[in-house]
């Protein structure tokens, strides 16, 4: 579990496919001497185990699955990747709880300066735009962030500029493909009123 507090942004330094799909490597700024193998490090949002370590890296396998419902596909050298590692009991849930699990790719249509913030509104994919409410939490390349608007499909964030300055992001464009996940308690309510 995660709680959309991003502690290091990484930069992707090797890409290499597989028989078991592709490999990143990453560079982080994590003491990787604290970090095992088998361990679970959020990526852009999406939960991945790291496989080997080295020197100021680690390397993370990704199935064909993930690669063809989230933005990693897409990964390449030099990319810059939002990282948190897993929570431990007794941390600060500074965000929300987040599984790791992304739902699906979101497309950002506009990003606006209003005072030192900016707001960004994302089209979510149809049917997941149905569990994005306003005031409640979506997690955006792996970003914990509270929903301010909804419109149909769309909706909208506001980045202050901590948030704008330590993650990726930053970066936005309109048309960029992020990663979403909606809220869990959203997910399970979504679930329990199909099958009720």
């Amino acid at each position: 579990m995660f709680t959309g507090i991003v502690t290091d942004v990484g930069r992707v330094r090797a890409v290499r496919d597989t028989n078991r799909d592709r490999r990143f490597e990453i560079e982080t700024a994590y003491d990787v001497d604290t970090i095992e193998i088998g361990a679970s490090i959020s990526h852009a949002g999406c939960c991945l185990t790291v496989v080997e370590k080295g020197r100021g890296w680690f390397a993370v396998e990704v199935s064909g699955e993930t690669l063809a419902i989230t933005t990693l596909g897409e990964w390449r050298v030099g990319r810059r990747v939002n990282l948190e590692r897993a929570a431990r009991v007794g941390d600060e849930l500074g965000g929300h709880i987040v599984s790791g699990h992304v739902d699906g790719v979101g497309e950002v249509l506009t990003v606006t300066s209003e005072g030192g913030s900016h707001r960004v509104r994302i089209r979510a994919p149809r049917p997941l735009h149905r569990h994005v409410a306003p005031k409640g939490s979506i997690a955006v390349e792996g970003v914990s962030l509270t929903v301010n608007e909804v419109e149909d499909d769309v909706f909208g964030v506001n980045l202050i500029p901590h948030t704008w300055d330590v993650t990726t992001l930053g970066e936005l464009v309109a048309g960029a493909q992020v990663n979403l996940e909606i809220d869990m308690l959203a997910r399970y309510l979504a679930r329990w009123r199909e099958t009720a």
